[in-house]
């Protein structure tokens, strides 16, 4: 996984979606740049382990996976998707 740990790519999953604000998003592939840079063969080996942190983060109602801008079971999705902060539940 290119040595970046799940702790530092959890952290920067919330720093960056906390940052974006309540009504915005962060796609994945935000989070990856941020971590190895622009270097595309060194950011996507990190899409699937962004995807794995920002599934246990949504478990955790720290964030909220989305499609198509609406919340999704993290455990249920396919495709393309955005990370937002967590709304409360109605």
């Amino acid at each position: 996984m290119s040595g970046i740990s799940r702790t530092v790519i959890r952290d920067t999953i919330e720093t960056m979606v906390a940052a974006r604000g309540a009504d915005k998003t962060v796609c994945p592939s935000e989070v990856a740049r941020a971590l190895a840079g622009t270097d595309e063969k060194e950011w996507r080996k990190l899409m699937a382990p962004i995807r794995a942190e920002a599934i246990r983060l949504a478990d955790e109602a720290r964030v909220e996976i989305r499609r198509k801008g609406r919340a999704v079971d993290p455990h249920a999705f396919k495709g393309i998707y955005r990370v937002g902060v967590a709304r409360p539940s109605s």
